[in-house]
């Protein structure tokens, strides 16, 4: 069901350009739980599926910008609901969320136009975060949630526990005077392995070469297996984000009865509008562990080098730029 015409015309400051409902539906939600999702992307980011899950943006200092985002109750009693935006980080492949109403410089700029709503049953409600880049706002890219929270009853005498649900909306924000740095990642080495229960698996190493935080998503296939056979394709499991710089791991569990191969692969993954695809050649080991890396095929792994000797290039050319541009600075 498309949403109204009226909710299509959103104006933004601070140069980001019209806002769009996004197409994304909201994402399907348990027997009576709450949820939440972003009604809006900036229309120059229509083509990033990452900006239509989660506020994902680059704005100079001193901008303001808003963004609708529904609350949703799926149970049959009214639900109230309270909002908040709390601090957030990446630490080891994984986007991390601090305890509680934990603040930092991004979650100060925000502000929702309620603290709370009560959703009825089975119904919705909208809410508008604004974002309030201040000028002296320290450059690069930092990361919050917006909250959307219900408790189940308050501790008392009788109980000294309170549950607690709360779903949410990630805040990828760059904050800079410049254009919005790029995005990029390299996949590397690719290795099978056998879990302790016999289950196939194999795990890629990832680098995040660019700027800008990644998430990764896509999928694997295996062919040409023994008698012909193929495999796949294997949905690359969600979880793994990556900031500028650091490398983690995309695990990917198989099916219970693949032979040891050898195999043909091909992956894929993609993170917002970068996607990068590798194939080669492996073979499972016979018992639990590590297997051999795989075999890449030669124009991959040409093309890695390249890749790298362009990192390399890029750097230096950086380096010269800035030091020319120095005494212009002062």
């Amino acid at each position: 069901m498309s949403l109204p015409a009226a909710l299509l015309a959103f104006a933004v400051s601070g140069g980001l350009g019209a806002a769009v409902a996004a197409a994304d539906p909201p994402r399907p939600q348990a027997k009576g739980a709450i949820g939440i999702v972003l009604l809006e992307a900036p229309e120059n980011r229509m083509d990033d599926p990452r900006a239509r899950i989660f506020i994902v943006d680059h704005v100079n200092p001193g901008t303001t910008f808003s963004r609708r985002l529904q609350i949703t109750n799926s149970s049959p009693r009214r639900q109230h609901v309270k909002l908040y935006a709390a601090a957030a980080d990446i630490r080891q492949g994984r986007f991390t969320f601090a305890p509680g109403r934990t603040q930092n410089e991004l979650t100060s700029w925000i502000k929702l136009n309620r603290p709370a709503v009560d959703v009825p049953p089975h119904g919705s409600s909208q809410v508008t975060a604004t974002v309030r880049v201040p000028e002296p706002a320290t450059k690069g890219e930092q990361y919050g949630v917006i909250w959307a929270q219900v408790s189940t009853g308050r501790p008392n005498a009788r109980r000294n526990i309170a549950l607690v649900n709360r779903v949410g909306i990630r805040v990828y924000l760059d904050v800079g005077p410049e254009g919005e740095p790029p995005s990029q990642f390299r996949i590397g080495e690719v290795v099978p392995h056998r879990l302790d229960d016999g289950r196939p698996s194999i795990a890629a190493t990832v680098r995040n070469t660019g700027e800008r935080a990644i998430d990764l998503s896509g999928q694997l296939t295996l062919s040409d297996g023994p008698s012909g056979i193929r495999a796949g394709p294997y949905q690359v499991p969600p979880g793994t984000t990556l900031a500028p710089d650091q490398t983690g791991r995309v695990t990917i569990p198989l099916g219970d009865r693949l032979p040891d191969g050898p195999w043909k692969f091909q992956l894929t993954l993609r993170s917002g509008r970068i996607t990068h695809t590798v194939s080669g050649s492996l073979a499972f080991p016979a018992n639990r562990g590590r297997g051999r890396p795989a075999a890449l095929d030669s124009s991959m792994t040409t093309l890695l080098a390249l890749t790298a000797l362009m990192a390399l290039a890029g750097a230096g050319t950086l380096f010269v730029v800035a030091r020319r541009q120095r005494p212009a600075a002062r």
